[in-house]
């Protein structure tokens, strides 16, 4: 087991939770717990990397969702970047690629790679 690390980035554009280690049922309340401590506004996104996501058990799909949660009460925008191929596994078997804007990578450095993106303009 790895324990989880949360690094908190604000951007000019809103803020970046960098997710590394195990995301599970001994450590999900560490994540809701840095989410609602912070001052999210609307129409600034919450940006959720997964790239150092290691596990994800059922207890951290329901920490991201209720993450989504707090950010949609604040009128922010949420989003998940650089999510693992086992975790978006599940997120698509259950349908949650559909809930969630899924970024390919952090943010501003690729366009979105699923989930409710805008249509390409033109």
């Amino acid at each position: 087991m790895s324990p989880l690390n949360i690094t908190e980035r604000a951007t000019a554009t809103g803020y970046v939770l960098d997710v590394s280690g195990d995301l599970d049922y001994d450590h999900a309340h560490l994540l809701r717990r840095q989410v609602e401590g912070l001052a999210l506004r609307p129409g600034r996104p919450l940006v959720i990397s997964l790239s150092g996501l290691e596990f994800c058990d059922s207890s951290g799909i329901t920490a991201l969702l209720a993450a989504r949660q707090v950010a949609l009460a604040a009128g922010a925008e949420v989003a998940l970047a650089a999510v693992p191929a086992n975790t978006l596994r599940i997120l698509t078997m259950v349908g949650l690629d559909q809930v969630f804007t899924l970024h390919a990578d952090a943010p501003g450095t690729c366009p979105p790679a699923g989930g409710h993106a805008p249509p390409p303009s033109g």
